[in-house]
């Protein structure tokens, strides 16, 4: 892996593929480290002809943390008091630019879940001209009628951080299990091995923090999206208890001419058995950029 430069921080991140071939730059989610994409997805889409990027995005994984800044207060936050907002999805988009510039792509596709379906989102408002196309994976627009999570998965995702590594790891394990795919159930032991391999690389929980302040901090993208005219594709779980399906449904209809792709019985997570047919789909999307 490397480290480069990009916005006044460092980013980790790592390559597959030819860098002869179109740049697709994944950004992962909320807290995600970027192995969060996982090695075998990668190759598949460097097999597909593109030079993959995947990077730690800022305050999570080995890129920079930005513990100088205050802890946020997301109730105050979602009230309209932004002061303890730290930064906005704006800012990690510019991230990805700096890294753009950085690695020397002028304009890539890019993929992203989650909170990086969001960033690549405000990409392709804010810097439209440094994409081929985007895809946005298991997210939402900031409409709050929209994408709403289940109780339970918020209450799950707000817990105290655990104090000990083998708590951390339970509770990751149980995260995992209960907001993966009811249609593609992960073995535990895969689970347990993730989570410690997780743990291990790089743990910052108030990286996390202030990952969802970014995102209840930016608002409402609906209009802005209206705008995009790039080749655009979303997919999303109708299993998803995060982030409910119909985020993905709204950024569709958001989007001029977006492709929608919804699989049945995906959860929070991009079970193994999906890869192909996601793969298929990024390269329906990039086949059609200019």
């Amino acid at each position: 892996m490397a480290r480069a430069q990009a916005n006044g921080l460092e980013f980790e991140y790592d390559t597959f593929g030819d860098p002869a071939n179109p740049a697709l730059v994944m950004v992962m989610g909320l807290g995600a480290q970027m192995i969060t994409w996982e090695d075998g997805f990668c190759e598949l889409l460097a097999g597909r002809g593109f030079f993959v990027v995947r990077y730690d995005n800022r305050d999570v994984g080995l890129s920079s943390w930005l513990d100088h800044l205050p802890a946020p207060d997301l109730a105050a936050i979602a009230g309209g008091d932004l002061t303890t907002a730290p930064y906005r999805l704006s800012d990690m988009a510019d991230d990805a630019v700096g890294l753009f510039d950085a690695l020397g792509i002028g304009r890539a596709h890019v993929v992203g879940a989650s909170m990086g379906g969001m960033i690549v989102q405000q990409l392709a408002i804010d810097h439209p001209d440094r994409l081929l196309s985007l895809t946005s994976i298991m997210s939402t627009t900031g409409d709050p009628a929209v994408g709403r999570a289940e109780p339970w998965a918020l209450a799950l995702l707000s817990r105290p951080p655990a104090n000990t590594r083998e708590q951390a790891i339970a509770d990751s394990v149980e995260g995992y299990r209960r907001l993966g795919s009811p249609g593609y159930p992960d073995d535990e032991a895969f689970l347990l091995a993730k989570a410690a391999l997780h743990y291990d690389r790089a743990r910052h929980p108030v990286g996390t923090l202030r990952h969802a302040a970014a995102v209840v901090a930016s608002g409402d993208r609906t209009a802005g999206l209206r705008s995009v005219r790039l080749p655009a594709l979303v997919v999303h779980g109708d299993a998803d208890p995060l982030i409910d399906v119909s985020g993905g449904k709204a950024t569709a209809e958001a989007i001029p001419d977006a492709e929608l792709v919804v699989i049945p019985g995906m959860g929070h997570n991009l079970p193994r058995a999906v890869w192909p047919e996601l793969a298929d789909a990024i390269s329906r999307v990039t086949a059609r950029s200019k």
